[in-house]
């Protein structure tokens, strides 16, 4: 799968992407990321990026001009104008990082892991101007109910979320179905399954984890997962799965 970061930063990703799985995922050609400057398609001397908005208001705007021309570029074609638009072709997402767009969900994940494309436009400043996120990007996309400075830390996010989605990012391909935020039910075998059916699914959060030593300053590990019974180790799981979950997501 292709990443393409759009930023007005670009040396930013150089340490985010370039440890644990992403890094793996790139040098086993997984995953390919690549980022794009937006001062390089700008047309003044001064590599402006960015103006004042219409109406008055405090902060700048990033202008439609260079983000346009950089989807383009990265496309290879036209996006086209307000009297025909041309979409980016089956398999490849435009998508704005934006605080006033839709949340970002693991769900969300795992639809752009089917991808073979993502484009994200890292947005700054005050804003992007909108006719970017009504005729550019597919979609807009936001990381949680508060504002950064700009939409390169949620870029990064997303990269990071949806690079362990990808078949052989990880070492053990079970380790994305059994963890926080997955559609889980009961097996038959007394484990945990992706429900097929999304109306009968509960979104919990993972379970507790545990390791050596079996007694830490008087912390002793819960016996049920010393025992080795599997499947009262998955029932108490489960069970502590759906507490935490209470607890600290009742939203959930």
């Amino acid at each position: 799968m292709r990443f393409d970061l759009i930023s007005i930063f670009p040396e930013f990703f150089a340490g985010p992407l370039d440890h644990g799985i992403v890094r793996r995922a790139k040098e086993a050609g997984i995953a390919e990321i690549h980022v794009q400057d937006l001062r390089q398609f700008t047309k003044d001397r001064h590599r402006t990026v960015d103006d004042r908005p219409f109406g008055g208001g405090e902060g700048m705007v990033l202008k439609p001009e260079p983000l346009f021309e950089a989807v383009e570029n990265l496309l290879g074609h036209e996006v086209g104008d307000a009297e025909k638009r041309v979409p980016p072709e089956a398999g490849t997402t435009v998508v704005l990082m934006s605080a006033a767009g839709r949340l970002f969900t693991q769900e969300t994940a795992r639809r752009y892991a089917k991808l073979e494309r993502l484009i994200l436009i890292c947005g700054r400043y005050e804003g992007v101007d909108e006719r970017v996120a009504e005729f550019l990007a597919s979609e807009e996309l936001s990381v949680g109910d508060y504002v950064l400075s700009g939409g390169e830390l949620p870029a990064a996010i997303v990269v990071d979320a949806v690079t362990r989605l990808l078949p052989g990012a990880l070492g053990n391909e079970a380790s994305t179905e059994n963890e926080s935020f997955s559609s889980l039910e009961p097996s038959a075998q007394g484990g945990t399954a992706a429900i097929a059916h999304p109306r009968q699914a509960k979104l919990l959060l993972d379970f507790p984890h545990y390791t050596r030593p079996a007694e830490y300053r008087g912390w002793k590990v819960p016996e049920v997962l010393i025992g080795g019974h599997h499947a009262e180790v998955a029932k108490w799981r489960r069970q502590q799965a759906a507490e935490k979950t209470r607890r600290n997501r009742p939203d959930l």
